[in-house]
């Protein structure tokens, strides 16, 4: 079993393994989705995985040299592990090695975790889900076209200032959300 199912298994283990004699259908059916959903929420590591794969396979290096670097990334650069890290795959790999850590990170940052993306979204719908006491459909579909068409007004990426989620991936733009609801178009404030 690869070592992040196990992760995932390890703590659910005792929760989700019935006390003996108790029946089995006493276990809650969330922790029970948990164990059949793993392999799904841990997609995005097998992706990361073939990725490094690929480039063990490109450079004709180890894989446990690839994983090495992806790893070493996680450290952040002011601690003396990092660099010592650093020093051991450089001494290691000779000349490949700023290629390769390159092309680890390119790697890693082109993947998607989905931890992270989850977090995310979950982040920004709590402050809406206070707001009311009972969520139904269509207070869902409205936030939904909210988040959809509305545009951000800060990113860490430049090309995101000032577009929506719509705008970004269709790469065409369009009215305010308001607008688009039907209520007409923006009015310039009066002072």
């Amino acid at each position: 079993m690869p070592r992040r199912r196990t992760v995932t298994c390890w703590p659910l283990r005792s929760v989700v393994t019935p006390t003996p004699g108790a029946c089995i259908c006493s276990t809650p059916p969330r922790r029970g989705s948990i164990l059949t959903t793993r392999d799904a929420l841990l997609a995005f590591a097998g992706v990361l995985d073939a990725k490094l794969a690929d480039i063990a396979q490109t450079y004709a290096i180890a894989q446990s040299l690839v994983r090495e670097a992806c790893l070493l990334h996680r450290l952040p650069r002011t601690s003396p592990a990092y660099w010592q890290g650093w020093n051991r795959l450089r001494t290691t790999m000779g000349g490949k090695f700023h290629t390769l850590f390159a092309a680890v990170s390119r790697a890693m940052a082109q993947t998607p975790r989905s931890s992270s993306l989850v977090e995310n979204l979950n982040s920004r719908l709590r402050t809406y889900f206070t707001l009311r006491r009972h969520l139904g459909g269509s207070y869902l579909d409205l936030l939904r076209f909210f988040l959809n068409h509305r545009r951000f007004m800060r990113s860490r990426h430049a090309e995101r200032q000032g577009k929506s989620p719509r705008e970004l991936m269709t790469g065409q733009g369009h009215p305010h959300w308001l607008t688009l609801l039907g209520l007409g178009p923006l009015q310039p404030q009066r002072v």
